[in-house]
Parts: structure tokens; sequence; C-alpha cells
């Protein structure tokens, strides 16, 4: 059953604004460039100026290989003089869901500096000392990172501090989940909120909001915003699906193909920086191809087990075994419990919404997650692990040595 609020969501979002200025003396908003956590970057700034709060602080994670118009929006909030930005450009690990050969690649590596997409920024509050923080180390990933940084800079002002972040609940089940989970620890019970650490909060003051009200709150209050949003509209891209983040992870591959269309000379520095990235622009943009999340045709004269091992033997050795080490536990799982859910034997395929379900078993699942280089085997029920992590970025400083 749904329950309305008896306000509107922008008066809504006014009111856990004020909320938490009252109760935190130290908060920072994390801006990506994009439309949720530049609506709320606005926002807190209007805030701020009605309680005499400027400037806010700010968190801004640079991948270096991003839109220049998401730079150039970030680049004007800062030119405002109304944030105090931690602008970060530091070496830290990201997923290639793109390449099996380069699975990981490293934002503003030394080594690379010839193929960086832009050259590093100068503006004001660009942190690219990799001696700044005494958490960081070169190659950390970047949920390590935010929440090392949340720990440093609660020390730093030693008092509570808030985490702004501009997550919407109808944007994906788990922006939903983060939401609603009735679990989590909260601050003072707020749902919309989370504890991270001690005496560290993260709040999601528009998580009821629709992307119709974030460009109403645009147009009305006429906000500055990213010059992206109106290419990709002029491209077809529906609202729904106008999303800008790092391009080569496992979900956002999927957008990849429009930094050709929106800044081709961008695309072609990505095709330089990142391996597989022409590949995974071709290949994952439209139903049916090999790394979308739709149907793939299985090659003339093959089961779906026979072409899982192919697709293993044609693999490099270590991101081969990787795979099997995972294939083999699920196999496992699923026989030592095939009475409990009355398997006979695992299939080659079997009902599809079941599959999609992670009900059953079949090699057909085992084959989709090969084709789509899920490097989790999140469609096998597995998740990452701090192991795992550690053994990717082995394999990523592997690579770096033999290039």
């Amino acid at each position: 059953m749904k329950h309305y609020l008896e306000i509107d969501v922008y008066s809504a979002a006014c009111e856990r604004l004020d909320y938490i200025f009252s109760h935190f003396k130290h908060f920072y908003v994390s801006f990506s460039g994009g439309k949720d956590s530049g609506a709320l970057l606005n926002l807190t700034i209007q805030k701020a100026e009605e309680l005499n709060r400027l400037p806010v602080d700010v968190l801004i994670v640079d991948f270096e290989a991003q839109y220049q118009n998401t730079i150039d929006f970030i680049t004007r909030m800062v030119k405002t003089g109304k944030v105090n930005p931690y602008w970060i450009c530091l070496p830290i690990s990201l997923r290639n869901a793109a390449s099996q050969f380069q699975p990981r690649w490293c934002c503003w590596d030394k080594y690379c500096t010839s193929k960086w997409v832009r050259e590093m920024p100068k503006q004001h509050g660009v942190i690219s000392d990799i001696n700044y923080f005494p958490f960081f180390k070169i190659g950390m990933e970047f949920e390590e990172f935010v929440i090392e940084f949340a720990k440093w800079y609660q020390k730093q002002k030693e008092s509570p501090v808030g985490i702004l972040i501009g997550i919407r609940a109808d944007e994906s089940l788990n922006r939903y989940r983060t939401i609603k989970n009735k679990h989590k620890a909260k601050f003072l019970e707020i749902q919309w909120s989370t504890k991270l650490e001690d005496k560290v909060y993260s709040f999601y003051p528009i998580y009821d909001w629709k992307t119709r009200d974030v460009w109403i709150a645009n147009g009305k209050k006429q906000w500055d915003y990213n010059r992206a949003y109106d290419l990709m509209q002029k491209a077809g891209v529906s609202l729904s699906q106008q999303r800008l983040c790092q391009p080569f992870g496992d979900d956002q591959k999927k957008g990849l193909w429009l930094y050709q269309i929106l800044e081709p000379h961008t695309w072609q520095k990505l095709v330089e920086r990142v391996e597989g990235c022409n590949f995974g622009a071709r290949y994952s943009k439209t139903q049916g191809h090999i790394l979308g999340y739709y149907r793939f045709d299985l090659p003339s004269g093959y089961t779906f087990r026979q072409y899982s091992k192919y697709l293993l033997n044609t693999m490099p050795p270590p991101l081969a075994n990787h795979y099997r080490e995972r294939i083999f536990k699920f196999l496992m799982w699923w026989r030592h419990n095939r009475k409990r859910f009355g398997i006979k034997k695992i299939p080659d395929y079997t009902n599809v919404k079941l599959e999609n379900s992670k009900k059953v078993p079949s090699w057909r699942r085992i084959c989709k997650v090969l084709i789509k280089n899920d490097y989790w085997c999140r469609g096998l029920s597995f998740g990452q692990t701090k192991s795992l992590t550690e053994h990717y970025k082995t394999l990523y400083e592997n690579y770096l040595r033999r290039s």
C-alpha cells in the first residue's frame, strides 16, 4: 500500500535539509556531476545561503574517463565559490567489464600519463598527491576510498558528520533497498539515513523524487546542470535511461556507445586509454548483443555446456581459473541440494524465467556469466568478497607489468 506525503517532494527535501543542518555542524555533499547529485548540491547550496552556512563541503571523485560536459559542470559549480571541494584525482582502481585481458583499469595512473583522457584539472581543491590521505594506497577500490574518506573527514572535524547523497529510490532496486532496509543502523531512527561508521551517517534528502522532479526543479529554480543530458535528449535517449558514471562497469557499459555520438573527441581518447572500449561499445548497444543483458544465439552444433567450456579455454589462464573455481562451487552446491529442489542433474537449459530468478541451475546460466564477462559471477548468485578484490588487484598489477 502506497503512503503519500502531505507535501510535495521539493518541500519535503527542504525540510530534510533543515533537519540535517540543525543536527550537524559538518557535512559534505557527494557530487558526481550527474543530474541527481547536481540537483541535491544546488538545493543544499540554496539552503546553506538561507542559513548563512556557505561554503558547502563537496566530495568529487574524478574518474578521468568522463564526459567533458560532466567536468565542465563540476568546474562551473566549483567556480561559484559556494562550495569547498575535495576534488579527488588519484589512481583509483575501477572495473573494466569490456575486456577479459584488462579486467581493471586505474584512473590517473602515472604510468599512462600520455594516454590520459584529459589533463589533470588545475581548479581549487584538486587533490592529486598520493600522500595527501594517510589511508590511500595506489589502486584502492572506489568503494573502499569513499568509506575511508568519510572516516578521515570525521576525524578532521572531530564531531559527528553527515554525507548527503543524491540517490533516488525509484532509480534501481538496490537504491530502493538502501532506503527501505528496516534492519540497518540509522541516525535517530530516520529511515532516509544510514549509519556507516561511528559518528558517520549518510542521508538521502531526495530519495522520493522522480526523474521529472529533478528537471522540474532545474527549470523552476534555474539551476545549472550537466549539458550532456541535452545531448542525450537529442540522441533519443529516454529520460529514465539518461545516466552518467564511469563507463566501463558491469552495468554502465551498456551506455558506452553514447560516447561516440555525444562526444566523439572524448570517445577517441577512451579507445586509446582502456582496452576493450571499442568492442564493448559495439556489442552492448542493442538487444541480442553479447555484452548486453539480453538473448544471445548459441553457435550451431554446441550445447550450452560445450560452449561454456569452449569460452573458458579461450580465456587468459588466470581469468579462466577464477571462473572455473566459482562454476565448480555453483555446480557442487546444486548437486548437494538436488534432492531438496527435485533436480536429478544440472540441465543444459530450462525455464528461462526460473533461470533469471536464480531458482534453478543450468549451463545456460553459466554460459551467460562467461559471455557477459560477469567477473563477480552475480548470475550464479555470488558476490564480491575482500579476498576476491585482492585477487582482482593482483591481476591488474600483473597486466601493468606485462604492458
